[in-house]
C-alpha cells in the first residue's frame, strides 16, 4: 500500500514538472516574446522620450557661454562612451564579424548630422521655427521612409496621432519665441528631420540582427568620432566647473545612453514612423520641465498644444485592436 502511494505521488509530481515545463516553454516561444515585446515597445519609447525631454533643462542650467554645437559633441562623447563600456560588460560586442557597415556608417552620420543641422538651423532661424520644422518633419520623413525602404504602411490613426501632436508642438513651441523665417535656416531644419528619420530607419535594420546594446554604442560611438573635432575647436572651460560636470554627466549618462538603450528596445517591437512620432513627447516633458524647474509660465497656446500634444500620444500608444485580437 505505501508503495503504491510512493508510486502515485511520483507520477503526480512528474506531471505537475512537466505541466510547468510546458507552461514555462509556451511562454518562452518566439510568439509569446514578440507580442510582450510589442506591447511594451510604445512606452520604451515614451520613457526615452521623456529622458531626451530633459536636455534642454540641463542646458538652461549650464554655466554661462556654453556653445551648443559643443554641447552635442560632449553629450554624444559621454553618452558613446558609457554604452561602449556596457555593451563590453555585457559581452555583446565580443563577436562584431558579418557587422553590416554600410547601413551602420549611415546611422552614425546621420546622427552626427542631426547634432550640426539642428543647432545651426536654431541659430540661423530661431528656436521657435527651428524646432517645429525640424522636430515636425521628422515624423512625416519617417513614415515615408518606413514605407518605401521597409514597407511598414503607417495606418489612418498613425496620421491622425502625429497630426494632432505636430499642431500640440507647435503650439508649445511659437509663443516662447519671436518668430523669425530663414530659408537657410528652414532648410537646416529639414535636414535635421530627414537625418533623424534616416538613422531611425537605418538603427531598425540593424536591430532586427545584433543586441540593441551593441547597436547603440557603435552608432554612438561612430558619431561621436565624427563630433569630435568640435570638441578641440570649441570652448570647454565650462566643464572645469562642478555645474558643468554635472550638466555634461547628465546630458551623456541619463539623456543619452539611457534614453537610447530605451529606444532601442522600444525601437524593434514598433513600427519606425511610430517610434518617431512617440518621440514627440520629448517637447511636452521640456515644457512641463520649463513650468516646474525654470519658472516658465503656461500660456493659452501651450495649454492647447499640451492638450492635443498629450492627445495624440495616448492615441498611438493605445493597444492596437487587431495586434490584440491576434
Amino acid at each position: 500500500m505505501r508503495s503504491q502511494f510512493l508510486s502515485m505521488n511520483l507520477v503526480n509530481r512528474r506531471r505537475t514538472i512537466y505541466g510547468m515545463d510546458f507552461v514555462i516553454r509556451k511562454m518562452t516561444t518566439p510568439h509569446v516574446t514578440d507580442r510582450i515585446r510589442r506591447k511594451n515597445g510604445e512606452w520604451f519609447v515614451l520613457a526615452a522620450a521623456v529622458l531626451w525631454g530633459t536636455t534642454g533643462t540641463a542646458q538652461a542650467l549650464a554655466p554661462e557661454g556654453v556653445q551648443p554645437a559643443v554641447v552635442g559633441a560632449v553629450r554624444l562623447a559621454v553618452g558613446g562612451l558609457a554604452l561602449l563600456i556596457l555593451a563590453s560588460a555585457r559581452g555583446v560586442l565580443r563577436d562584431l564579424k558579418g557587422w553590416p557597415l554600410i547601413p551602420t556608417a549611415l546611422a552614425a552620420v546621420c546622427m552626427a548630422a542631426y547634432q550640426v543641422f539642428f543647432f545651426e538651423a536654431v541659430l540661423k532661424t530661431g528656436v521657435a521655427v527651428g524646432t517645429i520644422v525640424a522636430i515636425g518633419s521628422a515624423p512625416l520623413f519617417a513614415g515615408a521612409l518606413g514605407f518605401l525602404v521597409r514597407r511598414e504602411s503607417p495606418g489612418l490613426r498613425w496620421i491622425v496621432a502625429t497630426l494632432l501632436a505636430v499642431i500640440g508642438c507647435a503650439l508649445l513651441t511659437v509663443p516662447k519665441a519671436d518668430v523669425s523665417v530663414n530659408a537657410g535656416g528652414v532648410l537646416l531644419a529639414l535636414g535635421a528631420g530627414i537625418a533623424y528619420a534616416t538613422c531611425t530607419v537605418a538603427a531598425k535594420g540593424l536591430l532586427e540582427e545584433w543586441p540593441p546594446d551593441a547597436v547603440m554604442a557603435v552608432l554612438f560611438c561612430g558619431a561621436a568620432v565624427l563630433l569630435s573635432p568640435l570638441l578641440f575647436a570649441g570652448d570647454l572651460t565650462w566643464l572645469h566647473e562642478g555645474r558643468g560636470i554635472a550638466v555634461a554627466l547628465h546630458l551623456g549618462l541619463v539623456a543619452t545612453a539611457a534614453a537610447y538603450i530605451l529606444f532601442a528596445r522600444g525601437l524593434e517591437a514598433v513600427p519606425v514612423a511610430t517610434a518617431v512620432t512617440l518621440g514627440l513627447a520629448e517637447p511636452l516633458t521640456a515644457g512641463i520641465l520649463g513650468l516646474v524647474v525654470l519658472g516658465e509660465r503656461l500660456t493659452g497656446f501651450s495649454t492647447v498644444g499640451t492638450g492635443l500634444l498629450m492627445t495624440g500620444l495616448v492615441i498611438l500608444s493605445l493597444p492596437n485592436r487587431a495586434n490584440k485580437r491576434g
